[in-house]
């Protein structure tokens, strides 16, 4: 990543450029789970016609992921995008143009695959950014069509996210830990 001269850099943006993991540190988390909508399909294609015009060429891949993604599934009314660019670590080549197109940057993680997530002011769309090749954007598409294809699978996906959501969770991130062990079994299973 290109370095930046802080005298040209608001407050804000140097921390943006240093700060790893959660950026802004962690909110408190409340877990809603509502049946499936259409209207989530008709958000992703909306940010994904906007992030592809924001960063043309640079936009590798553009998927639906998550389980807004899932035909029928329940879900968080929070829309993931998985965003393939060639280097996500390189910032220098998209951070600017998704910060201009209302996206802020809300994940750096150098240490899971070079892993940066931004949302929407409204906090209703995530998008998930990784470098073309890294072996997470296959079991983010493996999960999601095994989900789409499988109604046993989604049927337990589903119990597993009702009862964790009824439980209190001090994160997002200790919610989403949570799921781990169904969501490898299902992977597992595609495979």
């Amino acid at each position: 990543m290109t370095k930046i001269p802080k005298s040209t850099m608001s407050t804000p943006e140097i921390r943006n450029r240093q700060e790893t993991g959660v950026i802004g540190g962690v909110e408190p988390a409340r877990i809603e789970i509502v049946d499936y909508s259409p209207l989530w399909l008709e958000a992703f294609n909306m940010h994904a016609s906007m992030i592809a015009r924001t960063l043309g060429d640079q936009a590798l891949r553009i998927e639906h992921i998550g389980s807004t993604s899932v035909p029928g599934l329940a879900a968080k009314t929070i829309v993931d995008i998985l965003l393939v660019v060639d280097d996500s670590a390189d910032e220098d080549a998209y951070l600017s143009r998704m910060e201009a197109a209302g996206y802020q940057l809300r994940v750096r993680e150098p240490d899971f695959h070079e892993h940066r997530m931004f949302r929407t002011p409204v906090r209703d769309v995530h998008v998930h950014v990784f470098s073309g090749g890294c072996a997470e954007i296959e079991r983010y598409l493996t999960f999601r069509d095994r989900l789409r294809h499988n109604a046993d699978d989604r049927a337990l996906y589903e119990q597993t996210k009702r009862r964790l959501a009824a439980q209190t969770w001090p994160d997002m991130d200790a919610y989403a830990k949570a799921k781990t062990e169904v969501i490898e079994q299902i992977i597992k299973k595609a495979r």
